[in-house]
């Protein structure tokens, strides 16, 4: 299926789950049709960090969306796969594109500045909300202990 967003009325991204064990989700809402998309936090991490790079293309933001939450819509209609990502200058919009795991399903939506500048505001929070990052590795520090590769476990890591 091809679900197809031109002027989506929102587009927010959360976590549904304890810290450690959070499901991402991304939801994508034009009018009544409403598309849930399962995502990796470094596939949202790597969405954010583009969008963040090619903001000033896109001119500057209106006022910022207030309503950021997850809609009470949890059960993902697709898992992403590859994400892709175009700027439009002309029109100053980024078009996503969100192909599925598996299948052929296919999520595209146009974000606006505001949209956009909103989506990596969240997604920045939702990281910062999770686990630490490991000081010499990077990957996240688990409260029940954490074998550092940089250590070859042989010392426990910096706190």
């Amino acid at each position: 299926m091809r679900y197809l967003f031109e002027h989506p009325d929102r587009v927010v991204v959360g976590a549904h789950g304890e810290v450690g064990q959070r499901r991402f989700l991304l939801q994508v809402r034009q009018g009544p049709q409403l598309v849930v998309v399962k995502v990796e936090k470094q596939q949202v991490v790597a969405l954010a960090e583009w969008v963040v790079r090619v903001l000033d293309d896109l001119g500057r933001p209106g006022h910022l969306p207030e309503d950021v939450e997850l809609e009470p819509e949890y059960e993902a209609d697709l898992e992403a796969g590859s994400i892709t990502v175009a700027l439009d200058s002309e029109a100053q919009v980024l078009t996503v594109s969100i192909e599925a795991r598996e299948g052929d399903d296919l999520v595209e939506f146009s974000l606006s500045a505001t949209w956009a500048a909103a989506l990596a505001i969240e997604v920045t929070r939702l990281v910062t909300a999770g686990r630490p990052p490991c000081p010499l590795c990077g990957l996240p520090l688990d409260p029940r202990g954490h074998d550092c590769p940089r250590t070859n476990g042989h010392r426990a890591p910096l706190t």
